[in-house]
């Protein structure tokens, strides 16, 4: 089974942007769509983007439509969220999860696999 790392968050203000970074480890991505969901305390886990496995498909959630880019390096096996314009509704615990399909998609049944997550905190 495949290991995910999530990396890149932190504490930012409001505005501002964060780029986050999934490392898989165990097998290659290249042949699975790749996702970003994120949980804010007391919510369910929420759809944030997707892409498919040649990265040419992408998906994202309402919320973040026109402010993250997601994006793949297959040859680093690693997966990027690129964060802009953030909001403190943006603050969530981010996860990475691999699918069992090519093609992107916003329902976290399709994905298996989670990384333990990397806390992302926007400020006013």
């Amino acid at each position: 089974q495949v290991q995910l790392v999530e990396s890149g968050g932190g504490l930012v203000q409001a505005g501002g942007s964060l780029t986050l970074s999934c490392v898989a480890r165990g097998r290659a991505i290249s042949s699975s769509a790749m996702g970003w969901f994120r949980q804010a305390p007391g919510n369910e886990r929420e759809f944030v983007a997707a892409i498919s496995y040649s990265s040419k498909g992408t998906l994202y959630g309402d919320s973040v439509k026109g402010r993250f880019t997601i994006s793949r390096d297959n040859a680093k096996n690693t997966v990027y969220l690129q964060m802009n314009s953030l909001k403190l509704e943006d603050t969530a615990v981010y996860y990475c999860s691999a699918s069992a399909y090519y093609s992107e998609s916003s329902g976290h049944k399709d994905y298996n696999g989670w990384g333990q997550g990397t806390q992302v905190t926007v400020s006013s």
